[in-house]
């Protein structure tokens, strides 16, 4: 029995009960909210995913209620009352900022929810503003600068390669081998497309030639790191990286696959990364390694992709590397959040626990 699973064995045994209602708000996803194909992808299955993890709550014999992230969510919210919700909502009409409102939302009703705040959801879909504060604390990041047109004046410390990262949209969209450039004309081109076609900033940062290694944080009584090399099958390409195409259109064929990772000094980086961008409950971070052994955070994803390994989820993908299954980390997020929200102290956990969580 592994540490989570001697945690919640005895939750009921000590009246620290699960929620008997657990409402689940996913994001509403039309066609015509998003300018691109690639863009819908990667949120098309929303209410799948949602579904999926209410089978999963159903197993504990908890009451399951389905929420599309709209306009009508506040009224359904009052009528139902449900103990605590899991917020998976990443947009709002297509536009990430906005997904910031349903912690607003679920504030006011005064409902119990997992993830993080306004306030760290804000600023998640502005990586700008993140690295920035990653950098101004610390955490090692690579060179980079914001275009808010393709012709603005370039840093002249910028090293090629370069990548083009939109700055307020996560899912890998728009990350393809295409996404790295290697002269002035090629970004020129692909910061003109970007812009017109998303409207919005997009990111240019140096590309870290190297290992690539993935960082999911979980908050419990302690802050515990969980950590996996991405192993690349795929070594023909001249950049090794996971594509859009890789996470989205591979259809089952992996490119590359997990394997543990420790490192002290990484894990520690993380922590404080953890708390640098106001994230609550979980969070993920991509992280470069290069040549010389040098960390580069090049990704912050503040309420990540959250669901069972079926759902193709690189949380529960990791943490199976470490012997804890999805419904150990369901249980174990649904008490926590309930008692944060009572005023508790989150629940003790034995030594054997602590390592786990």
């Amino acid at each position: 029995m592994n540490g989570i699973s001697a945690i919640t064995s005895g939750d009921q045994k000590n009246g620290y009960d699960l929620p008997k209602s657990v409402g689940i708000i996913f994001s509403d996803v039309k066609r015509e909210y998003f300018p691109t194909e690639a863009q819908y992808i990667t949120e098309k299955d929303a209410d799948v995913d949602a579904h999926l993890i209410a089978e999963y709550l159903k197993k504990l014999e908890i009451k399951v209620l389905l929420y599309p992230g709209n306009s009508d969510l506040p009224t359904k919210l009052k009528k139902d009352k449900p103990d605590m919700v899991i917020n998976l909502v990443d947009s709002l009409k297509g536009y990430e900022f906005l997904s910031s409102t349903i912690p607003g939302v679920l504030e006011l009703l005064e409902i119990p929810y997992t993830g993080t705040d306004i306030l760290g959801l804000s600023l998640d879909t502005n990586k700008f503003v993140v690295k920035k504060l990653l950098q101004q604390n610390g955490i090692p990041i690579p060179n980079f600068q914001l275009f808010n047109s393709a012709t603005d004046m370039m840093d002249p410390t910028l090293r090629y390669p370069l990548i083009s990262k939109l700055n307020e949209i996560h899912g890998g969209v728009e990350i393809t081998q295409d996404s790295i450039s290697e002269n002035e004309k090629h970004l020129r081109e692909r910061l003109k497309y970007l812009i017109s076609t998303y409207h919005q900033s997009v990111v240019v940062e140096e590309f870290i030639v190297g290992r690539e290694v993935t960082a999911i944080l979980l908050e419990g009584l302690n802050k515990k790191v969980y950590m996996a090399e991405k192993v690349f099958t795929e070594t023909d390409r001249k950049y090794l990286f996971q594509t859009f195409e890789d996470q989205w259109m591979s259809k089952g064929m992996k490119t590359f696959y997990y394997q543990k990772y420790e490192d002290p000094l990484l894990r520690e980086y993380v922590r404080r990364a953890f708390d640098i961008a106001k994230m609550m409950d979980y969070g993920k971070f991509d992280v470069r390694l290069d040549s010389s052994g040098r960390y580069f955070f090049i990704d912050s994803n503040t309420n990540p992709a959250f669901g069972p390994k079926e759902s193709d989820c690189a949380l529960s993908y990791i943490l199976d590397l470490y012997g804890i299954d999805f419904p150990e980390i369901l249980r174990r997020l649904l008490i926590n959040t309930i008692r944060d929200a009572k005023g508790k102290e989150r629940l003790p956990v034995t030594d054997e626990a602590s390592e786990e969580i």
